[in-house]
């Protein structure tokens, strides 16, 4: 078969995706990959957003942080077009607001500073002491062990081709749910090579940081996203950006859920690299509410 007749893999469907089309200065248009799903991925518009605000921003400038919003789900037949307002340039840090709409109406919001490189004070948290993970279950041992016999949906998640490989440390618990933790652990790796350029670098990053965040509030409960009692969707998300990393290598997500109330979970992530530098931290509040009965 000839090169041009291959399909392209999930890693490259993804950088493809985060690529946006700009359509006049401060304007970008962009679009969801055609996989079945009923709503927009919410980091799929994270990493949108942020690419929209980093290509207005100049090249030694990089986000350090982002705050956002999700106001509408996402439609993914149509494109969602990102217009990004320049709130402030100054000498060492910069400002951008990004708007995603769709169908006439705003559906994401986020703040994005940008800041140059510069030298200072340094000290991170200890990455905890997990497993390694070739010491884990790879994707195919799980999918054997645990989801010929998992519900649907659950069964849909795990056998769609997808740019981020994940290794649950308890992956016992991962999946049954019987002894409910505060706390969890994921190793995650791409699936595919992301350019040598922070601006992509930090666009998938902020796109894998919305897998997973929201399990940590309702494993407590003995629950998962998966449950069709219960209607999860992000509602918030913020994120900091620490170090550069170039991904080619697994990261440990550790993840905690301090509180739940009001039919909102609250979850912190930190993500670190193999070797225990923390590149990132990542906060989100979620809607975790149970339907009501028929």
């Amino acid at each position: 078969m000839s090169r041009e007749n291959e399909k392209p893999t999930a890693m490259q469907v993804t950088l493809a995706t985060l690529d946006l089309e700009t359509i006049e200065m401060n304007l970008f248009r962009g679009n969801s990959p055609q996989v079945g799903w009923q709503r927009v991925f919410g980091g799929q518009v994270i990493g949108q957003a942020l690419m929209a605000a980093q290509r207005t921003v100049a090249a030694d400038r990089f986000a350090h942080s982002l705050h956002a919003y999700f106001m509408l789900p996402g439609d993914p037949s149509v494109p969602i077009l990102y217009q990004v307002d320049r709130l402030r340039d100054g000498s060492s840090f910069n400002t951008r607001r990004v708007l995603a709409i769709q169908h006439g109406k705003a559906i994401f919001a986020l703040t994005a500073s940008f800041q140059i490189d510069e030298p200072g004070f340094e000290h991170q948290s200890e990455m905890p002491k997990v497993p390694a993970p070739e010491e884990l279950m790879d994707e195919q041992q799980i999918k054997e062990r645990f989801i010929a016999n998992a519900p649907e949906a659950v069964r849909r998640y795990w056998e769609r081709k997808r740019a981020i490989e994940i290794r649950p440390v308890s992956i016992e618990d991962y999946f049954s749910r019987s002894r409910p933790s505060q706390r969890q652990d994921i190793w995650v790796r791409l699936t595919g090579p992301v350019p040598d350029d922070r601006l992509y670098q930090n666009a998938v990053l902020a796109y894998l940081s919305d897998m997973t965040l929201l399990d940590a509030a309702l494993h407590v409960h003995g629950t998962s996203v998966f449950d069709p009692r219960l209607q999860v969707a992000s509602l918030d998300h913020a994120m900091w950006f620490h170090h550069p990393c170039k991904l080619d290598d697994w990261l440990l997500y550790s993840q905690d859920s301090p509180s739940a109330s009001g039919a909102r979970g609250f979850t912190r992530g930190s993500l670190f690299t193999r070797d225990g530098v923390l590149i990132a931290s990542v906060a989100q509040e979620g809607l975790i509410r149970k339907k009501a009965n028929d």
